[in-house]
């Protein structure tokens, strides 16, 4: 087995990664499993570019496979109990570097989902656990690369 942490994601997360698990084991394995038997049907497998092709992405999907199921066994869905004016799970946060008047958006996820492309950052970044438990009006420091960073929390939802 291993060693997986438990994962905090939301419950639209957990759905996306059991749809993917499904997916993969029904649909993708059975692709998988003719292109392989087409391969095979070319005649010699050790010079068969094809067959070896098919059997590299069945290696890769059933790690994926057990990548999903490991996850899935060590996840937990956030909960939706968070108090409205505390920053938890989930929340909404605008926040403003001291000095500037430029107010960054994010929103509190688990490590699964963090993605800074649609400003969803995780609550074990720096940024994020800094964020967690705040109110609407803190000021607070976190570490960055480039020394102490202080900001102010502007909004929570």
């Amino acid at each position: 087995m291993t060693d997986i942490p438990e994962i905090i994601v939301s419950q639209e997360k957990f759905d996306e990664m059991i749809k993917e698990l499904e997916h993969l084991k029904t649909v993708r394995r059975t692709e998988i499993a003719k292109s392989l038997e087409y391969a095979r049907s070319l005649g010699d497998l050790s010079e068969n570019a094809e067959y070896q092709e098919a059997r590299d992405l069945q290696a890769a999907t059933e790690e994926r496979i057990k990548k999903l199921e490991d996850l899935v066994k060590h996840t937990k869905i956030m909960q939706d109990g968070k108090k409205k004016d505390e920053i938890s799970f989930g929340s909404k946060v605008s926040i403003k570097k001291e000095g500037s008047s430029d107010i960054h958006e994010y929103t509190i996820v688990g490590s699964e989902e963090a993605d800074m492309r649609v400003k969803k950052i995780s609550h074990v970044s720096p940024l994020g656990a800094a964020l967690m438990g705040k109110k609407k009006g803190d000021v607070f420091t976190f570490e960055t690369p480039s020394g102490k960073q202080v900001y102010s929390i502007e909004k929570v939802a």
